[in-house]
């Protein structure tokens, strides 16, 4: 087991002659919500696809809880904004689904259909546990024909948590809701922090891992215990887009107000670095070198201490 849940190594990537990504390096500790933002066609969902292994980057390497991304894998998860849904399948077979396909063939469910039968309700009880976990646990029965956007977009997040990735990515999963909706499904962002904190104070690992890619400053600051921006206006020579800002975040409890000044300096510290093309020249201005911090102490955060 590694100590590091993702790790991207000097993955560069390119479409024909045009650079995309160049030279981008990543860390991210178990435990972790960070949040990816910059300007629109920067390459943030290239660099989700080639960390999920649909497209491998052109240079560099990713890894997942240390074993190399060659192409999809279950160690990496994944929500889109649209939502993967079955309109045939309840909220609850909707989440069950990828157990049904990880543990049993088209034969063995066919010619061992009582044994199946047995496991089909193992993988319901635990699609159930997940539901309850995304506050779904009253709409287990409830087909997605008869669910409201934020309760499909938390059946999508169920079904990505269930099978037990150690990263999920989040990309752009709240844009298409509306703002009461998409404030709801933030705090049940927070609340999975305070769960990996109470999972590492214990002792273990923390269960939720995120990555996650959002148009939204607020959003990004507020949910996440660290931010990353993304740019093409700092590269030398158009190479393609790097990391440009990379700092921690304020830590909001989910029963905390939510209140925009706590962090208004620093949200705007990154729409300078990150958006205004006139701002810094320097890519490493705002990066914080991880690698080089010691931890904080056990049971506070999942950042390093002493970040500057």
């Amino acid at each position: 087991m590694s100590d590091y849940a993702l790790e991207v190594r000097n993955v560069s990537h390119r479409f024909g002659d045009f650079p995309v990504l160049d030279q981008i390096n990543l860390k991210i500790w178990p435990g972790q919500i960070v949040a990816i933002v910059g300007p629109s066609g920067c390459g943030k969902s290239t660099l989700l696809k080639a960390i999920l292994g649909t497209h491998p980057p052109s240079e560099g390497q990713i890894l997942a809880d240390g074993e190399p991304v060659v192409g999809p894998t279950r160690n990496v998860g994944i929500v889109y904004q649209q939502y993967s849904l079955y309109d045939f399948l309840t909220a609850e077979g909707n989440v069950a689904f990828g157990l049904k396909l990880d543990q049993s063939s088209f034969f063995s469910r066919l010619v061992l259909f009582p044994k199946y039968l047995k496991q089909r309700q193992k993988h319901l009880a635990q699609a159930r546990e997940f539901l309850e976990q995304v506050g779904l646990e009253h709409a287990c029965g409830k087909y997605p024909g008869e669910m409201s956007g934020g309760m499909k977009q938390r059946v999508a997040v169920a079904q990505a948590l269930i099978m037990r990735p150690k990263v999920v990515l989040l990309d752009e999963p709240f844009g298409a809701l509306d703002e009461a909706m998409r404030e709801e499904l933030q705090y049940m962002l927070l609340r999975f922090y305070q769960e990996n904190l109470q999972r590492k104070r214990e002792g273990k690992r923390p269960e939720y891992t995120i990555l996650m890619v959002t148009h939204e400053l607020n959003e990004a600051i507020f949910v996440a215990d660290r931010v990353i921006g993304m740019s093409r206006f700092h590269t030398e020579g158009n190479k393609g887009a790097a990391i440009v800002y990379d700092k921690p975040c304020p830590i909001f409890h989910p029963d905390d107000p939510r209140d925009y000044s706590k962090f208004v300096d620093q949200r705007e510290e990154l729409r300078q670095a990150v958006f205004d093309d006139q701002y810094i020249k320097d890519r490493n201005k705002y990066v914080t070198f991880w690698n080089d911090l010691s931890r904080l102490a056990e049971g506070q955060s999942m950042q390093p201490k002493n970040p500057s």
